[in-house]
């Protein structure tokens, strides 16, 4: 599927056609203007009423679905991670989409039969129906929208017997456009779609179309009409999911699994952790399943509607981050996706389902929901030196975390203003317009295995990046587990040590001019933060110094000292990560009381708990746990003053 991105709203409007809203005339909204270029970047909402008057769909119907479907890009004729082309988002998948790269179907005898399911070919079905070439649909945003529109008619005349233009009757041809086989599936696209049509919204898409679609709070579709689709309804009742999305259960790989009893047992679940699969939905769950993978996950996401496989239940561990600490106090939930590709296929489907299933999860488990505690995978620490550099980098800068905190109703707190120096700032930068160039490498992106020079990028990014000194042309700063202790740091994309990232907070160490300068890493670094505009001034949170004149320790994991094992135990052991510190002077930010140390044995189902506690704070791209025995805490309030940074 596609990219969401926050869109403009026009500020001048004039009725340029007719839509049915809950059988209520209404208008679609362009922008006026007399400038050919201002008419050229509305063209593609005149497409949209015009193939909703051809084919006699409402328009908000055709706008709401694609918008859930693509949020209305075309994405230059691309196909997605689904094999979906267009506005509409038809389908089209080939054998070589399923064997390309990492999609684990390479060298399969039975490719050409699993391409073979109608429900992956609407694209061919709808150029049928409208007399085009299926190369005509891929490439022409006005050919795709017709084609959508005629197939999204004829399903309406299947369920409904005829077209009309009462918009609350058109939910089952909807839900069938989601192709889902599961009721649940169908039933929640249907829902999301009406309520973008209840809600309205605006978009400005990647080439530049500008789209609205006017609120429509009175729509009330006819949900029993999905009863005539004669969908099969999960059969499983220990899946553990919100009612409203849809949930399938795959049991993942055993030897990615620790079976336990969290939190029962003590091991509390307080991370959830978001992923991206590189590769498409199904080749992710099926490698995930493979009883050979040493790879778990609990939860993967589908673009398309946001269609979830449950994988790992979550009282149990799933090797997923990369660390075991983490892993054993965290859900990780995969998306289907390329991370190289950045916002291009992660849908506003996939962000409301995300939102749902988090949001269960957390009011489960108390999980807070901030930015230290539900993170990417990149914000993982390595878990010992030899890590540390080659932890993943997903989902990468393409995730937008302002709007998917939004959707988790903790959106980030504070006021853009210029900060401060002992000020705690939170990382803000917007998304749709903070387009940062980043470097693309042979290798980076799984699914492009034709790319054979780097190549720079803009892409629409969650970070900002951080030099050494208050200037546009001075050195990234360079993590120190990738470029030594005082190298430079890159735009390449997979380099994360030199980005701050939409949600993580710090504390203000400088500030000259439009440069903020932040503690990072154990050392000053700068972002360009003009009148606040990047970064939010924020209360509520610690404040982390070391307690006396020496450098604090920075760990990736948190076990007990081995001398807290019981006999018969192994101890499991840790060393601070050499290349980090937090030096006298600095101070960091941590969001939660600090936690004690543990461990598990999955042969005996033994859980360890140390004496000592660990603070998790936000060391740089990544957070990072220090003792709490070597650091003093201060909570920062409205009255809160610098104390000595």
């Amino acid at each position: 599927m596609h990219k969401r991105r926050k869109g403009l709203r026009l500020p001048v409007v004039i009725a340029a056609g007719v839509l049915a809203a809950g059988g209520l005339a209404a208008t679609v909204q362009f922008s006026a203007s007399a400038d050919p270029q201002t008419d050229a970047a509305t063209s593609r909402q005149q497409e949209f009423a015009s193939a909703a008057e051809e084919f006699h769909v409402p328009v908000s119907v055709l706008l709401g679905l694609s918008y859930q479907e693509s949020a209305w890009d075309t994405h230059g004729g691309h196909h997605s991670t689904s094999g979906g082309f267009g506005p509409m988002h038809l389908t089209d998948v080939t054998p070589a989409m399923m064997a390309a790269g990492d999609a684990g179907g390479a060298g399969r005898d039975d490719l050409a039969s699993m391409a073979a399911n109608p429900a992956l070919h609407t694209l061919q079905t709808a150029a049928k129906l409208i007399g085009q070439s299926p190369d005509t649909l891929r490439k022409d945003s006005a050919a795709n929208i017709r084609g959508g529109a005629a197939l999204l008619a004829s399903y309406q005349k299947t369920v409904a017997g005829g077209t009309t233009a009462d918009a609350d009757k058109w939910y089952g041809a909807v839900a069938r456009y989601s192709q889902s086989t599961q009721r649940q599936g169908a039933v929640s696209f249907a829902d999301r779609v009406f309520n973008t049509v209840r809600k309205g919204a605006s978009h400005t898409t990647q080439d530049g179309q500008r789209l609205r679609l006017a609120a429509s709070p009175s729509v009330d579709p006819t949900e029993t009409q999905v009863d005539r689709l004669h969908l099969k309804k999960s059969a499983n009742a220990d899946i553990e999911c919100p009612p409203a999305v849809q949930c399938t259960f795959v049991p993942g790989s055993p030897a990615g699994v620790q079976v336990s009893n969290r939190p029962a047992n003590g091991i509390r679940i307080d991370t959830i952790v978001i992923h991206d699969l590189e590769s498409t939905y199904d080749a992710g769950v099926n490698g995930l399943a493979s009883p050979t993978n040493p790879a778990a996950t609990h939860y993967v996401m589908r673009s398309s509607d946001g269609a979830v496989t449950q994988m790992v239940p979550t009282t149990n561990i799933a090797f997923h981050a990369g660390n075991y600490s983490t892993n054993m106090h965290s859900i990780g939930i995969e998306h289907e996706g390329y991370a190289a590709q950045g916002a291009t296929w992660y849908t506003e489907a996939q962000y409301e389902a995300t939102a749902t299933l988090v949001k269960y999860l957390a009011a489960r488990f108390d999980i807070p929901l901030d930015r230290q505690h539900v993170i990417g995978h990149d914000n993982v620490p390595g878990p010992a030196d030899k890590y540390v550099s080659g932890m993943h980098w997903d989902p990468g800068n393409g995730w937008d975390w302002g709007h998917f905190m939004g959707l988790l109703g903790h959106g980030y707190s504070g006021v853009h203003s210029t900060p401060t120096v002992g000020s705690v700032v939170t990382i803000d930068p917007g998304f749709a317009g903070n387009v940062q160039t980043v470097r693309v490498c042979p290798g980076d992106d799984p699914s492009d295995s034709s790319s054979t020079a780097c190549a720079d990028k803009q892409q629409e990014s969650n970070f900002v990046y951080l030099r050494k000194a208050p200037d546009a042309s001075a050195p990234l700063f360079g993590d120190q587990s990738i470029h030594g202790q005082s190298g430079d740091g890159t735009n390449r994309i997979n380099d994360w040590g030199s980005t701050a990232q939409s949600g993580q907070q710090f504390v203000v160490a400088d500030v000259q001019g439009e440069w903020t300068a932040i503690w990072f890493s154990g050392a000053k670094v700068w972002f360009h933060n003009p009148d606040g505009k990047n970064a939010k001034i924020t209360y509520g949170v610690k404040i982390i110094r070391p307690s006396g004149s020496d450098s604090v320790a920075v760990y990736g994991q948190s076990y007990p000292d081995a001398a807290e094992y019981p006999a018969g135990l192994s101890p499991s052991t840790q060393s601070a990560l050499s290349m980090y510190s937090v030096p006298a002077g600095q101070a960091y930010v941590a969001t939660q009381a600090p936690a004690l140390t543990d461990d598990y044995f999955k042969s005996s189902g033994t859980v360890v708990f140390g004496k000592k506690k660990m603070y998790t704070i936000q060391y740089n791209h990544r957070v990072g746990l220090v003792y709490e025995n070597g650091v003093t805490a201060t909570p920062v309030t409205k009255h809160w003053e610098n104390r000595g940074n």
